[in-house]
């Protein structure tokens, strides 16, 4: 079974920067892809970003130009730069990976990004 422990979240003010990391237990080569969900409070979770083994990247349309994803293969970790952060993008953010036959994704734990001033 694998781990995924993500790291980086915190307190930052509008127009601020934060970079989420996600560190896997084994190989990220093993996956199908990987990426970042967010789930605001009251919300439903949404995708954010995710990566593809081939190293495609996917950023979704409401963090397009401010977010972008990238992954260290020596380290096994993916990592979620986050730029010019709105209040909007406050949410528990949740590393996943996706493998196996069917496809399913394992969820890390979450960190929470407050974007406030």
């Amino acid at each position: 079974q694998v781990q995924l422990v993500e790291s980086g979240g915190g307190l930052v003010q509008p127009g601020g920067s934060l970079r989420l990391s996600c560190a896997a237990s084994r190989s990220i080569f093993s996956f199908n892809a990987m990426g970042w969900h967010r789930q605001a409070p009251g919300k439903e979770r949404e995708w954010v970003a995710s990566i593809t083994s081939g190293g495609s990247t996917n950023v979704a349309d409401s963090v397009k130009d401010r977010f972008t994803m990238s992954r260290d293969n020596a380290k096994n970790t993916v990592t979620l730069q986050m730029n010019s952060l709105k209040p909007e993008d406050t949410a528990v953010y949740y590393c996943y990976a996706l493998s196996g036959i069917p496809p399913r994704k394992t969820w890390g734990q979450g960190t929470l990004v407050t974007v406030s001033s």
